[in-house]
């Protein structure tokens, strides 16, 4: 086809070309902040939305009192949420918003803070119970007191992890909404643009296609590893085993002295 050429990686494009010579790895490059920064934005006002409902949902659950209407009228519109798939809903509620930046990122908002609900409410009845937190409410320390210096302190470490690890996820929802072509305008750099555009061009030419799929794996794998080693610093557990498992190797390592 010679109204459509594109080069093979080379010395001079280390990921080839796409139509009028343009550089797939530059285009790469060139979508990575628009999706790592909607990544972590919606993932952080998840966290922030669905964490502090989490909070009350957990914390005031007593029953027969204000908060356990509170809490229960939380958990049930979270569960209308949770009954449909994540992808199909925020598909459709883009679908019906219109193709744009603005209403792909508010379709993904709309439909991710549920889950940190889930996680942070169970967290919180995990903790509350806990005999420093029975002890400070003894002492009479005060319910706010209470939540932030005793719970919330105690819950975060598996928040930061699961919205570490989250961030690749919410890239993957992105990327799919604008391959399907209800996500950003065509003109926009952005990863799952690039493997729609090109996608009938993959046995013709599969690097314009490979790359941007693979920046796309390459960053949620990322995200997954930090998810992980921050788990491993933050987790006291963690900690100990790999001390122990440090501990045993040094000492296997280390030889014997000489008997005198």
């Amino acid at each position: 086809n010679r109204t459509f050429r594109a080069h093979p990686p080379a010395v001079e494009h280390v990921s080839g070309t796409a139509p009028a010579r343009r550089d797939v790895f530059a285009g790469v490059l060139a979508a990575l902040p628009l999706d790592r920064a909607i990544g972590c934005m919606i993932a952080g006002f998840s966290l922030a939305v669905g964490g502090g409902l989490g909070l009350i949902a957990g914390f005031w659950d007593r029953p027969g009192s204000v908060g356990a209407a509170v809490s229960l009228t939380i958990m049930r519109v979270t569960d209308v949420f949770l009954a449909f798939p994540s992808l199909v809903l925020a598909l459709a509620i883009a679908a019906t918003l219109g193709r744009g930046t603005v209403p792909c990122i508010l379709a993904i908002l709309l439909t991710w803070w549920p889950y940190y609900i889930r996680l942070t409410r169970g967290e919180v009845l995990a903790v509350k119970h806990q005999p420093y937190v029975v002890a400070a409410r003894a002492a009479g320390v005060s319910e706010w007191r209470i939540l932030f210096r005793h719970v919330f302190r105690n819950i975060l470490e598996p928040l930061v992890v699961y919205f570490t690890m989250d961030v690749g996820t919410v890239l993957v929802v992105f990327s799919t909404i604008s391959y399907i072509g209800i996500g950003v305008p065509p003109d926009v750099p952005e990863w799952g643009n690039m493997i729609s555009a090109y996608g009938d061009y993959l046995l013709i030419y599969p690097w314009m296609v490979i790359f941007p799929g693979l920046a796309v794996f390459i960053t949620v794998l990322a995200f997954s590893l930090l998810g992980d080693g921050l788990r491993d610093i933050l987790d006291p557990r963690s900690r100990r085993a790999l001390a122990q498992a440090e501990a045993s190797t040094t000492a296997a390592a280390t030889p014997a002295a000489p008997e005198a």
